[in-house]
């Protein structure tokens, strides 16, 4: 639906604002709270003094929200915890954190009714009187997704910190608070309908994901044919089997199982050279190379025994365990760091199927059953030897390797559907909250 605009605008001076309705009063962020008031840690619960805490993790970040949920209970002393009591309608800056993909600074509101504290990583900001707490936390949600709180952050040993007063001098347009209600309130519809059919797409995703896992699994330990005659494999996990299958060792179907060179890095990477694949490019069956990693040929060759073939077969060895892929034609002759190598005996095993097995339920457990490690988890090439694999006719194989592949193409066709809705929808989401809370539509009369 498209919104109108108010009647009237002005010019006011502010570069992120442009043009704001007429009888909108420009100020500073600072002037709509009482003070930017830093948290408290406190002590470790002791059963007498404790409370929540709420931390950053508490934040939900979509509906800027504190989420519902289990919280962090710290013991802190009446005397220091009474000045910060959180109250219903506070909001609660995120002034260290946060992450990969994510910048410090989001802003959310506080809207429960319980005793708590926010901890030292979070400040409580008091709303002044005339203005509406939920138009405050969208204004700030619209801040944030411009990143006009870029400047205002600070890096300090790797966590980002937000100098608050910095960020609460930037200058922003109000309108009188009812009006402040109306639009918080259209908000508050508007989202909520949109946060329903992104929850919807995501449930969509996860069932697809289950049924594509559920694909493969079949596919690879029962066959095609669901009327084969079927007999008990004898293997955990495994179950019944096609009678015509044989169950073998990865060793006795393979003609080498090793591992890509271990060792640091730094010395032997170049800007150009032969493709070095990593655990980073091991995603889902799949190699995605970056383009960033090399070594020299003549480095490749000294390390021959990694140098990879089309067919071969890679295994995370170390970390993300489970993750699997096979060597395509684009990167025969590649070499790799850190990497279990199985390469099958041609006539008897087909890495395609092979890959999709150990991608499989049955796989995945066989792998995680064989690490060792429980910080780092860690794959053993002499273990992997030993994991017993399905192993139908290599034409067989091959039709099953191929079924998969097209298969899963659909599903993957259609996941990628519902993340481009979730996406248009998350991007139509921030557009309307920021044309709402700065008077570039108005939604008076909807609300």
């Amino acid at each position: 639906m498209k919104w109108p605009a108010y009647p009237s605008y002005t010019k006011c001076g502010i570069e992120w604002l442009g043009m704001v309705p007429e009888g909108w009063t420009i100020d500073r962020l600072k002037w709509t709270v009482e003070g930017c008031f830093n948290g408290i840690w406190g002590d470790d619960p002791d059963g007498k003094s404790d409370i929540v805490c709420i931390r950053v993790a508490d934040f939900d970040r979509t509906r800027n929200r504190v989420v519902d949920g289990e919280y962090t209970y710290r013991a802190i002393a009446d005397n220091l915890r009474n000045s910060r009591l959180l109250k219903n309608g506070d909001l609660l800056i995120e002034k260290s954190g946060g992450g990969e993909g994510q910048l410090v600074g989001v802003v959310v509101l506080f809207d429960k009714n319980f005793p708590a504290v926010c901890s030292n990583f979070v400040a409580r900001m008091p709303v002044r009187r005339g203005f509406a707490p939920s138009f405050l936390t969208y204004l700030h949600d619209a801040i944030y997704a411009t990143r006009l709180n870029v400047c205002s952050i600070k890096q300090n040993t790797g966590i980002q910190n937000l100098d608050s007063s910095a960020y609460l001098d930037e200058r922003a347009a109000y309108p009188l608070e009812a009006e402040q209600v109306s639009i918080s309130s259209f908000l508050d519809r508007e989202t909520a309908k949109l946060d329903t059919l992104i929850a919807k797409q995501e449930r969509l995703i996860e069932l697809l994901q289950e049924k594509r896992q559920a694909v493969i699994s079949r596919a690879v330990t029962k066959g095609l044919d669901p009327t084969a005659p079927m007999k008990e494999s004898g293997v955990e996990w495994l179950g019944q089997v096609p009678a015509h299958w044989e169950v073998r060792r990865i060793a006795s179907v393979s003609t080498k199982i090793t591992n890509g060179f271990v060792g640091p890095t730094r010395d032997i990477l170049v800007e150009q050279g032969v493709t070095y694949l990593q655990s980073l490019h091991i995603k889902e069956n799949r190699i995605v190379f970056d383009g960033q990693y090399f070594v020299a040929p003549q480095w490749s060759l000294e390390h021959s025994k990694s140098i990879l073939k089309a067919g071969d077969v890679l295994i995370v060895q170390t970390g993300d365990i489970g993750q699997v892929a096979v060597v395509t034609p684009e990167h025969e002759g590649a070499n790799c760091h850190a990497l279990i190598i199985v390469s099958p005996v041609a006539k008897m095993l087909s890495g395609r199927f092979l890959a999709w097995l150990l991608n499989s339920d049955y796989g995945l457990q066989s792998l995680k059953a064989i690490q060792t490690g429980a910080l780092h988890p860690h794959l053993n090439c002499g273990n992997v030897k030993d994991v017993k694999v399905p192993l139908p006719p290599i034409g067989e194989q091959q039709r099953i390797a191929e079924f998969v592949d097209r298969t899963l193409g659909e599903f993957s066709r259609l996941i990628e559907k519902s993340q481009r809705s979730i996406d248009l929808m998350r991007e139509h989401r921030t557009a309307l909250i920021s044309a709402a809370v700065t008077g570039k539509i108005d939604v008076r009369e909807a609300a």
